[in-house]
């Protein structure tokens, strides 16, 4: 059965903001953990980028020389390759005296060469190795680097529908918050570089600081800082010791679609994440899921999105959103926003690493530094579908329960938080027996 749109249409109560529906119709996303094509490619296609996105990459495919990870699905694959996991990456960097957050500046190599423009600090180095025995790279974080967090892998089963949402819904969704918490709850829709459309910004909606919109640009990222795998869109190593493999090291083949042409599309194809049916049916879950959305917990932690018809250009228009995604209807669980929550890390993204080496020569439409400095201490509304399979919560992974995650809210959650704290034990167990289900 097809359900109602939910067309950024908010309703105010007693000091709380609720999602309705609007009055047109939309298909609901497909769901399943089965490892099945949400029909954007037929399941042949799906399996092969599949195959792509679990393959192990080594030296001489170009991995390193600073890495984290040898495949997508070692950092994504609970319960499923695209599912989140406990893997966590390091990020860390400084203020200057002005205040501004400044890259981390990481000595390697005895001190000889210093890696900068980024404030990922990869765990993982290729060398010292048979070929290189006299060459030490392995990063370390230097005292001076004094703002330091780690962020946990998150989910990506769905993403394809969370790329088709146009700009405007969000961009709707945060002034419709401001607006009816009188500028309590209100959060930032920023402008980002699509990478595949040189010039082009749209808003983020991928990554802890809403650093990507698009798929593609998000893969490219994660190939070359994640792995070291230079790219099409990615195509500088963040050293050149130790590396004698060819400049990109992905390249188009046969079929003229690069690795990270595959990752995108693996990512585009796969099913949104399905709720526990059986604990959802129960009748302390119902209770629980009005009760979140009585706390206020729903303002940001939006249950339904409807994504643009099919047929809308996006990503720059270097993407037209297919038949399969438009106009459907998907419960995330987020607003996909940066918001201060009181558990921001204190790091402001990084264009040379996100974006490339040539990130500031280009001018991006619509970007804002002052925009992207405000970004410090704010963090995405991670989305709830699926964190039943997450035993470690929120950005960093330090909360093992949600009533620990939901104690760690300030800032702009601080009225919800105080709402669920004056519930009786009983509400309050409802509320986690409805997020168990999700």
């Amino acid at each position: 059965m097809p359900s109602l749109t939910n067309e950024v249409i908010l309703r105010t109560l007693p000091g709380i903001i609720l999602c309705a529906a609007a009055m047109a119709y939309a298909d609901d996303a497909p769901t399943g953990f089965d490892n099945l094509s949400n029909g954007f490619v037929d399941q042949v296609t799906f399996q092969a980028d599949l195959a792509k996105f679990e393959q192990v990459e080594l030296i001489t495919d170009g991995l390193g020389p600073l890495y984290n990870a040898q495949s997508c699905r070692e950092c994504h694959q609970n319960p499923v390759s695209g599912g989140a996991s406990q893997i966590t990456e390091l990020r860390v960097g400084h203020l200057n005296r002005k205040g501004r957050f400044q890259d981390s500046r990481i000595p390697i190599a005895r001190g000889t060469v210093v890696i900068t423009g980024r404030s990922l600090v990869n765990d993982r180095a290729i060398c010292p190795n048979k070929a290189f025995p006299d060459i030490e790279i392995q990063e370390r974080v230097p005292k001076r680097e004094n703002i330091r967090t780690f962020r946990i892998s998150v989910n990506l089963l769905g993403d394809g529908f969370v790329e088709a949402v146009a700009d405007q819904t969000l961009v709707d969704l945060a002034r419709a918050q401001c607006h009816a918490s009188r500028g309590t709850i209100c959060g930032q829709a920023l402008r980002v570089p699509i990478v595949e459309a040189k010039g082009q910004t749209a808003i983020g909606r991928f990554g802890w600081k809403d650093q990507h919109a698009s798929l593609l640009s998000f893969a490219a990222d994660a190939y070359l800082n994640e792995m070291g795998i230079t790219n099409p869109l990615q195509r500088d190593e963040v050293t050149a010791l130790c590396n004698t493999v060819s400049e990109p090291n992905d390249t188009p083949g046969a079929d003229g679609l690069a690795d990270t042409d595959h990752f995108a599309r693996f990512g585009r194809s796969t099913k949104a994440t399905p709720r526990d049916a059986t604990l959802a049916a129960t009748a302390k879950a119902a209770r629980g899921a009005v009760l979140f959305n009585r706390v206020g917990c729903a303002a940001c932690h939006v249950p339904s999105l409807t994504t643009a018809p099919a047929g809308t250009k996006i990503n720059g228009g270097a993407f037209t959103v297919p038949d399969a995604l438009g106009g459907k209807t998907f419960h995330p669980y987020s607003d996909f926003l940066l918001h201060d929550v009181g558990t921001g890390d204190g790091i402001v993204m990084a264009m040379t690493e996100h974006y490339g080496k040539d990130a500031y020569e280009i001018d991006w439409k619509g970007r804002s530094d002052k925009a992207q400095q405000r970004t410090r201490n704010k963090i995405r509304t991670p989305p709830l579908w699926g964190v039943r399979m997450q035993p470690r919560l929120m950005h960093d992974g330090g909360s093992l329960t949600f009533t620990d995650a939901i104690g760690r809210h300030r800032g702009e959650a601080g009225t919800v938080v105080r709402r669920f704290n004056n519930l009786g034990r009983s509400d309050r167990q409802a509320i986690e027996e409805f997020l168990r289900s999700l």
